[in-house]
């Protein structure tokens, strides 16, 4: 009876790591910044509607985790034989906010902590995450855009705090009359390698547990009219 009930922990544990482990999302293969794709003299242009974009983001800890949104300020959208050709987007830091806290329960004060922005802030600290006073733009410029079986392959240049790297996530592209749609998989970056350090067990020792993982989770949804 023993070796039974062992033997089903033991499955159970198993079976919550593995749940765990496909629950995460995938890490964007990340590389140096790459040649902007030039637009196609063919292709058609799209606006980006910034009231109908986003960029939703999870970042976690050993303790749990939040969520949130960043606003997307302009940008187009070129399109050419109703595929994606070409593109760049501008987003806004100063829009971060934080969707699972509620006001007055440390909703703006995290805020603050992600933008750098705290009343007491030092300089060293507003560099740990955003520093949206000094970096208050950051931009997605589309290097690459190859579609099969009806899903894209983006790669793009992503800087952020003056620092730009080139990332691949696959999304689904939808091209409706006057309107185009991009909705990315949700998937991963590593914010240290834009200098977003804080509380990083790769950049500072003695952490114990803590820390706040290095990879922020990511899913875009861009709406673009012509």
């Amino acid at each position: 009876m023993k070796n039974r009930i062992a033997s089903l922990s033991f499955f159970s544990a198993l079976t919550l790591t593995v749940s765990c482990k496909n629950d995460k999302a995938t890490e964007a293969e990340t590389t140096e910044a790459g040649e902007v794709k030039e637009v196609s003299g063919e292709a058609t242009q799209y606006n980006l509607d910034a009231k109908a974009s986003k960029i939703e983001w999870t970042g976690s800890k050993p303790t749990g985790k939040h969520t949130g949104t960043i606003t997307l300020a302009d940008g187009a959208i070129f399109v050419k034989d109703s595929l994606l050709d070409s593109g760049k987007f501008n987003i806004d830091m100063n829009t971060i906010a934080v969707t699972d806290l509620k006001a007055g329960d440390g909703k703006e004060d995290l805020e603050a902590h992600l933008k750098g922005t705290a009343a007491d802030a030092k300089e060293a600290d507003m560099d740990h995450f955003f520093n949206v006073k000094k970096f208050p733009t950051a931009s997605f410029e589309i290097t690459s855009a190859k579609t099969e079986n009806g899903k894209t392959t983006v790669e793009g240049n992503l800087t952020m705090k003056g620092i730009t790297k080139n990332v691949k996530f696959p999304a689904k592209v939808t091209v409706n009359g006057d309107t185009v749609m991009l909705e990315s998989d949700t998937f991963s970056i590593n914010r240290t390698l834009w200098n977003v350090n804080y509380a990083s067990k790769s950049v500072f020792d003695n952490l114990g547990d803590k820390f706040v993982n290095d990879d922020i989770e990511l899913k875009v949804s861009v709406t673009a009219k012509k």
